[in-house]
């Protein structure tokens, strides 16, 4: 299978404008004959802690325009969006992954990031997502949840690939390339790392913008050995590349690591 990773800017809090940006971007994955385009996180704001004015309905024009996408062009479309779930609730940092029929997948972050004050205006996601996308299983987190290396191990049974959005800042991208091969490696997966480029903004405890932060792109597809097989650097990108869940199969059965994995009661 064919998987597409759009490497974008974002205008900061401007969901018309990229929304319309992303049009030919969308197009042009699955003209290349992809069969999941994966985008960022929050693609259509930027990482805003501004929740009253960037958080939208499940059916919101982002959500709308991913479900658009994915049945014009009959392919699997996946990126994260600010969704209000639940009137008088915070609003999640929800991933939604769209089949080519518009049947909509989706996945809240577990991690919100504690140290730009995302736990004190979007809520904490509390369960995980696997889909079979074209007999590939694959399963979601986003951004922050890269460092959580246990809950990756947890899924690893049933995940042939993992689908990582993400909006990390270019001043930790060592940590982001080395954290996306890490979570490859020791799951026997491939990972799918998709980051913005471009600039946006940090926040306070009240949700107003302070200063600008840089990203640094970086996104890649790792195979299940560890390797780059695509990267793109620190300008917009569109990467493609092809994916088997025979190569994870037999990834495991030659190097059954796996198979050595202990619990350790009480620890």
């Amino acid at each position: 299978m064919k998987v597409a990773l759009v490497q974008h800017d974002i205008v900061w809090e401007r969901p018309e404008v990229n929304l319309d940006r992303l049009d030919d971007r969308v197009g042009a994955s699955a003209a290349a004959g992809a069969r999941l385009v994966v985008l960022t996180e929050m693609f259509s704001t930027g990482f805003s802690m501004n929740t009253p004015d960037v958080a939208e309905d499940p059916d919101g024009p982002s959500v709308s325009r991913l479900r658009r996408w994915a049945t014009d062009h009959s392919m699997w479309v996946c990126a994260s969006v600010p969704v209000i779930h639940h009137r008088g609730e915070r609003p999640h940092n929800t991933l939604f992954l769209v089949s080519p029929e518009g049947e909509t997948h989706t996945y809240r972050k577990i991690h919100p990031f504690g140290y730009s004050s995302e736990p004190e205006h979007y809520g904490a996601g509390t369960s995980f997502l696997t889909v079979d996308v074209e007999g590939l299983r694959v399963s979601t987190f986003v951004c922050y949840d890269l460092r959580f290396a246990n809950e990756f191990w947890a899924l690893a049974p049933a995940t042939d690939m993992y689908v990582i959005p993400a909006n990390w800042p270019a001043t930790r991208r060592d940590q982001w390339r080395t954290l996306l091969r890490a979570r490859a490696i020791e799951n026997q997966a491939y990972v799918v790392g998709v980051n913005r480029v471009g600039t946006g903004y940090g926040t306070g405890p009240d949700g107003a913008a302070t200063g600008e932060i840089a990203y640094g792109g970086d996104s890649a597809v790792i195979d299940p050995l560890g390797r780059v097989l695509v990267a793109a650097a620190e300008r917009e990108a569109l990467l493609v590349t092809e994916v088997e869940a025979e190569t994870v199969a037999r990834v495991r059965r030659e190097f059954p690591f796996m198979a050595d994995r202990r619990e350790i009661p009480g620890r």
